[in-house]
């Protein structure tokens, strides 16, 4: 009987640069290439590994442990989204759909402070102060807690979805400067009218930290409406001083993403603002599964 044999090949290029000399090594040169070729010949598994450094190439065979085999993809890079609205814009549902759907971590600028808040620290302390009064959080309290958290192990694997951040330009300029840019930024637009009634009948579940409306979305029991308690900052007065400070903000913060910028009506119902989201997001998946497979061939 014929042999047969099967392959599959994972590759990945870093820089630019050709090899000048085989079947080297080195661990100071800068690495430019690196593939890896498994493959079956006569029931025996090998793999074939590949580096190629800035003036080397070294090349090693290896038998492999008998496993099955993963089918060649090009995987596009991981999706780097940002949304922003005003206060009660929908960002929060619209994140648990999207983060469903495409599997980005979500992480919310807004529950980083009120963690920090909550652990009484002294940076938490000064949030507060400012929180309370309707204003921004100065950039170095919030964008080293931002920064952190978007280079941990999970955000950088599958991606993240920045919920709420930046909100002004100087934040959206510390967080270039880190080197975080985003692939999509999403803008929730929404009348003040319905933003002000969203906060004020809003209310937090202590127990399970679920997020009910008094009108929009009751809680299912008398026991769990006994216990709700309401943001200190989700007062009519405030969310207004909180809608100002938006509003002065939000077009500067455009600027810096005018070209990747989505708007989107958030005063429809959410499966109709996801409708939205969702179109752009499969888009951008398509161009860069695209872009990935023409680098590959």
């Amino acid at each position: 009987m014929a042999a047969t044999s099967s392959c599959s090949l994972n590759l990945g290029v870093k820089g630019k640069g050709k090899p000048e000399q085989p079947f080297s090594s080195s661990k100071s040169s800068q690495l430019l290439f690196s593939s890896n070729l498994s493959f079956a010949y006569n029931n025996t598994k090998y793999c074939l590994s590949l580096h190629s450094h800035q003036t080397l190439l070294s090349a090693c065979l290896t038998k492999t442990k008998n496993s099955a085999f993963v089918v060649a993809s090009s995987k596009p890079e991981h999706l780097k989204i940002m949304i922003s609205g005003a206060p009660a814009s929908g960002k929060g549902t619209q994140c648990e759909l999207i983060t469903k759907k495409y599997g980005l971590v979500h992480i919310a600028a807004g529950d980083l402070l009120r963690a920090e808040i909550a652990s009484g620290s002294e940076n938490g302390k000064r949030a507060k102060e400012y929180m309370e009064k309707g204003q921004l959080v100065p950039n170095e309290i919030v964008v080293m807690m931002v920064k952190d958290r978007l280079l941990q192990p999970d955000s950088q694997e599958n991606g993240w979805l920045l919920d709420g951040y930046p909100r002004s330009l100087s934040q959206a300029t510390a967080l270039k400067e880190f080197g975080f840019q985003p692939d999509l930024f999403i803008v929730l637009e929404v009348n003040e009218e319905i933003l002000v009634e969203r906060v004020v009948g809003r209310r937090l579940d202590p127990v399970t930290g679920k997020i009910y409306h008094l009108k929009y979305s009751p809680p299912e029991t008398e026991e769990i409406a006994a216990r709700l308690t309401q943001r200190f900052d989700d007062t009519e007065e405030k969310v207004k001083l909180r809608l100002q400070t938006h509003h002065q903000n939000v077009e500067a913060v455009l600027s810096m993403y005018e070209d990747i910028t989505l708007k989107v009506n958030g005063n429809v119902p959410k499966e109709d603002v996801f409708a939205q989201i969702d179109d752009a997001l499969t888009k951008l998946f398509e161009d860069q599964k695209l872009t990935s497979g023409s680098l590959a061939a």
